[in-house]
C-alpha cells in the first residue's frame, strides 16, 4: 500500500536487472513512465499517451534495491498544477517496502511543441480523479 490513491502494479523483468542482481537505476524511470501513462489514460479516458504532455524533469531518490521476483507497486498522484505544468509524485514499493520516491514535472504542449496553458477541463479531470 502506498500513500497515493492511484496504484499501478508492475513486474520486474529479467532485462531490468544489472550485474549486481538489482534493477538498474535507469529502469526506475521506465517504471514511472509506465505508471504515469496508465494514470493519464485513466484520467483522460484515452488509450493513447495524449493529451499532449512531455517530461521536463525527473528526480528519483533510491531507498533500497529492487530485485527480480519482487512484487512492485507504483503509487502516484498529482501534487501540483501550474500554469503549463503538472507535478506528479511517486512511491515505488517492492514487496511492500519503500524502494524509491520520485517526482516528475510534465509540461502541456501545443501542436507546435510549445508550452500551453493547462486547460480548465484537464484541471477538472485531475481534481475529480484525485478526489
Amino acid at each position: 500500500m502506498t500513500d497515493y490513491e492511484t496504484e499501478v502494479p508492475l513486474s520486474v523483468r529479467y532485462r531490468d536487472i544489472d550485474a549486481l542482481g538489482h534493477v538498474n537505476n535507469a529502469v526506475y524511470v521506465t517504471y514511472l513512465e509506465q505508471a504515469r501513462v496508465e494514470y493519464l489514460q485513466t484520467v483522460f479516458g484515452t488509450r493513447s499517451v495524449d493529451p499532449g504532455f512531455v517530461v521536463a524533469r525527473v528526480t528519483v531518490d533510491y531507498e533500497q534495491p529492487v530485485e527480480l521476483g519482487d512484487d512492485l507497486l507504483v503509487g502516484l498522484g498529482v501534487t501540483d498544477i501550474g500554469t503549463t505544468s503538472v507535478t506528479m509524485g511517486y512511491e515505488l514499493r517492492a514487496d511492500g517496502a519503500l524502494a524509491a520516491t520520485a517526482e516528475t514535472v510534465i509540461v502541456a504542449l501545443d501542436d507546435d511543441d510549445t508550452p500551453r496553458q493547462i486547460p480548465d477541463t484537464w484541471r477538472e479531470r485531475i481534481a475529480a480523479h484525485e478526489g
